[in-house]
């Protein structure tokens, strides 16, 4: 239906980078094209390193090369990390009640019960916590109290939490805080593991770079198994997330690229009835005008725009879409007036 839009279609659905790759990233790419031998799965060194800077630079959080593994982008480890850790059936995993459906699948690969809720602390004998703030698909902060209270309840019942930070670096109204952080871990990272990405705060989506970090004895369980498996990134990616993790410039800049689009849309949907909820970091706007969901995916692509239903993310998102940011600013101009 989008498509037959006399001005053709816009996408704002998936969330995929837009923008171009940033130049010092490419070349660092090049730069190390020349890898005959194989790559450990543990990753270099200096990719480590990198990793470990960004941590303490970025988000004021101590963490030592040792505890951080790469990763083929993140969904990999969302959808394996229950199998990595041992879990199967008899296991419980709770995942958000709004949540990426990958956390789930995640779950079901391993065999595992999956609960969907924001209080696991109500929940018996769970073995694995994920949580996700900034959230995606409602861009919702998780407060450092809030995180703390449920890391120390993890703690007191041996659960592991797992929290995916993705788009941490993309904070508007609010500021999120990593669990590693010492307000939320009290210094120590036993119980806890955070999983980044380059896709959106540096356009790496296609060179599929991600990597977890946390507790060193779950990371080197963790490691064993991906030994075996043969889940090594490739030496360039590696060199050029390096590059892009020690660079700051490039995403305050794309940063700014998605302030401007963000404010757009934001005045766009608002003056179209719609109501924005929660959203305030991240890569979306959640939104809603209190009808089906589907409703509105249909009124957006009646004029040739595409969104995402949000029971796409469990029943309780039956009455939101979700507008990603990820378009070009010629196209989100489109979409403004389009709305008008």
């Amino acid at each position: 239906m989008a498509r037959s839009h006399p001005g053709g279609v816009v996408d704002l659905s998936v969330g995929t980078p837009v923008d171009p790759t940033p130049g010092l990233v490419q070349e660092a790419l090049r730069s190390a094209s020349d890898a005959p031998g194989y790559p450990t799965t543990a990753g270099r060194e200096e990719t480590r390193a990198a990793c470990s800077r960004w941590f303490s630079r970025t988000l004021g959080a101590d963490v030592p090369t040792s505890a951080v593994i790469p990763t083929i982008g993140s969904k990999e480890m969302v959808a394996g990390l229950p199998r990595l850790l041992g879990l199967g059936p008899g296991s419980r995993v709770v995942i958000p009640t709004i949540a990426y459906p990958t956390y789930a699948v995640g779950g079901v690969l391993a065999g595992a019960e999956v609960i969907a809720t924001d209080q696991p602390e109500e929940v018996a004998d769970v073995d694995l916590v994920w949580l996700n703030s900034p959230s995606n698909p409602t861009g919702a902060v998780a407060p450092a109290e809030r995180l703390r209270q449920i890391v120390a309840w993890a703690r007191e019942t041996q659960t592991v939490i797992a929290s995916d930070e993705c788009y941490i670096e993309l904070g508007w109204d609010a500021q999120p805080v990593s669990v590693l952080h010492p307000s939320v871990s009290g210094g120590s990272l036993d119980g806890l593991l955070a999983l980044h990405s380059l896709s959106k705060r540096s356009n790496l989506a296609g060179y599929r770079f991600g990597f977890l970090a946390g507790d060193e004895a779950l990371v080197r369980d963790i490691l064993l198994v991906r030994k075996h498996s043969g889940m090594m990134i490739p030496t360039p990616i590696q060199v050029a997330a390096a590059a892009a993790l020690d660079d700051d410039v490039h995403v305050a800049e794309q940063k700014e690229r998605y302030g401007r689009r963000r404010a757009m849309l934001a005045e766009a949907v608002t003056a179209a009835g719609f109501r924005i909820d929660h959203s305030e970091a991240g890569l979306y706007l959640w939104i809603t005008r209190g009808e089906p969901c589907w409703d509105t995916v249909r009124w957006f692509a009646e004029r040739g725009i595409v969104v995402t239903p949000g029971d796409f993310y469990g029943p309780a998102g039956a009455q939101h879409v979700r507008v990603a940011l990820t378009a070009t600013d010629t196209d989100v101009e489109q979409v403004a007036d389009r709305l008008a």
